[in-house]
């Protein structure tokens, strides 16, 4: 209905990257913001319908992929990426007002944060204990808890400034100043985001058979028809061991004929293949395509095609296709 608020899901408590991330769509500030409390419950509002899309964490790029999401859309009911964002990373180590950093024994964090941070914390407080979190903000928060079991949070500066009662023991302790996480916006399948020119389409690709060569025949699918990866990443499927799937990131949009075209060739040799989403790249970076792989160039090879056949058919009505005879 005209004016009703959009609900977005993202991963919570709020302050979180991922809600930083969120608010650079355009009607984020006017729609419903849920947070959640893992990667799966965010999708799940999605696929429950109880949101109209989440925003989760894919990939760093410092640490990679984001298994947690990878593994949560490559599998359960289908979702689309519609949309990515990229936020800069910082990080602060905080703790309850009045606590020192000597007296930090125990630090909480989410573990693609902490790996971001190992250098600082071996070199500064080398005997601290790791406690994994669900979030850089909901270890923050957890802080203010009575029955807190740790000492101090690694979080976004954000968390610190809005919640009364945390104290900044530490100030940029990130071990990689120029360090970038990659968020996406995913809903229920629908229509595909127009083709801008800077397009990325992600794919979930079983590997069909475990044999020399099976990698390099989904690749060449994309090779074969000039359509660069910017990122593929093998997870294993929990099915059984070496059983393995392809998280795939390629430039270009679905609606290109060489992207088209290498979609198709995927599904015929792996038909489990799980198609993500096309969607505008957050760097607006545009994708060069070479003649032989543009549109056009996919067009006038099938018009080549059809003429053949065309004339072969003709060939045939006429009987000048018949054999001469002895």
């Amino acid at each position: 209905m005209p004016g009703t608020s959009r609900t977005y899901a993202f991963l919570g408590p709020e302050g979180t990257f991922t809600e930083a991330a969120l608010l650079q769509v355009p009607d984020a500030l006017q729609a419903v913001r849920v947070p959640a409390s893992n990667v799966n419950a965010a999708l799940d509002a999605v696929r429950d319908s109880v949101a109209d899309a989440a925003m989760v964490p894919i990939e760093n790029s410092v640490e990679g992929g984001v298994t947690a999401t990878l593994d949560a859309i490559a599998t359960g009911q289908e979702l689309w990426i519609i949309r990515e964002v990229l936020v800069p990373i910082s990080f602060v180590l905080v703790a309850r007002t009045g606590v020192r950093l000597e007296d930090v024994r125990r630090v909480s964090t989410h573990g693609h944060a902490w790996a971001q941070c190992r250098l600082w914390m071996d070199k500064n407080m080398p005997g601290a204990e790791y406690v994994p979190g669900s979030s850089t903000a909901a270890s923050a928060v957890g802080l203010l808890d009575g029955d807190c079991q740790y000492d101090a949070a690694i979080c976004a500066p954000l968390v610190a400034r809005e919640h009364e009662g945390l104290s900044v023991l530490a100030e940029n302790i990130g071990d990689n100043p120029g360090a970038v996480t990659r968020f996406v916006l995913v809903s229920r399948p629908g229509a595909l985001p127009a083709r801008t020119g800077a397009d990325k389409t992600t794919v979930v690709v079983p590997l069909p058979e475990d044999r020399p060569g099976a990698l390099m025949e989904i690749v060449d699918q994309f090779a074969s028809r000039g359509v660069n990866l910017s990122r593929i990443e093998s997870r294993p499927t929990g099915q059984y061991l070496g059983h393995y799937f392809f998280s795939i990131d390629a430039d270009g949009h679905a609606g290109e004929a060489r992207v088209a075209d290498a979609l198709a060739g995927l599904h015929r040799i792996s038909p489990g293949t799980r198609f993500l989403g096309s969607y505008s790249r957050a760097d607006r970076q545009s994708t060069p395509v070479p003649a032989h792989t543009s549109d056009e160039a996919f067009s006038a090879a099938q018009s080549w095609v059809e003429s053949i056949l065309a004339a072969e058919s003709l060939a045939g009505e006429n009987g000048s296709g018949a054999s001469p005879k002895a």
